[in-house]
């Protein structure tokens, strides 16, 4: 089962999000913070670190990139933007605080929910791989 993170204020993209992950054949659990001060609320009182961090930019309290730059020591995990902002400079600082990707939110519903799918795969394969290493 993953354990994910989903930094997100808006309560149609959570649904989406939720609902890509009933539709797909990923387990996984997930953990919903609506700004920046509850997505470190969260790792706080997590007692492990999640498998994966979907982090939208536009959040309150602290936003995306802010999150990034303060408290990237403390995620413990990938951090996956999942965004509307397509400004080539919120990717290329994305970057530069290491996130392992940077999707803009596809505009339609079906196309939302294949790119939340193929996330999760990616992450479920990468679980399994290190669960084997290791």
């Amino acid at each position: 089962m993953l354990h994910i993170l989903l930094v997100e204020d808006n309560s149609a993209d959570v649904m989406l999000v939720r609902e890509a992950i009933r539709r797909s054949t990923v387990k996984a659990d997930v953990l919903i913070a609506y700004d920046g001060e509850q997505a470190l609320r969260i790792l706080d009182e997590l007692q492990f670190a999640p498998d994966c961090i979907l982090l939208d930019l536009n959040v309150p309290k602290f936003d995306g990139l802010t999150l990034l730059e303060r408290y990237r020591d403390r995620f413990g995990a990938p951090v996956i933007v999942l965004t509307g902002s397509e400004n080539p400079e919120d990717r290329r600082r994305a970057f530069e605080l290491g996130v392992e990707d940077y999707v803009v939110k596809p505009v339609g519903f079906d196309s939302f929910l294949a790119r939340v799918q193929e996330l999760l795969e990616r992450f479920t394969n990468q679980k399994a791989a290190d669960q084997s290493a290791g």
